[in-house]
């Protein structure tokens, strides 16, 4: 985020009431909470992957590939 803005997204905060300000906050705890399950769910299914593409990558035929 540039300091404009984060200028320009304070400025609005400063304007509105304090209950919305709650809001606003428990928005931004719910963005940062799915970007982080996200992660996790990218994670788990590279995980999950790894045996199946071995079995592919992993064989005499790859090697040249594997040198280049």
């Amino acid at each position: 985020m540039t300091k404009l803005h984060e200028q320009a997204l304070l400025e609005k905060l400063r304007h509105l009431p304090p209950e919305q300000v709650v809001e606003v906050e428990h928005f931004v705890d719910f963005l940062t909470q799915r970007q982080s399950e996200d992660r996790r769910l990218t994670q788990a299914a590279s995980h999950v992957a790894e045996p199946s593409f071995a079995r592919i990558w992993d064989n005499p035929d790859d090697a040249d590939y594997d040198r280049l």
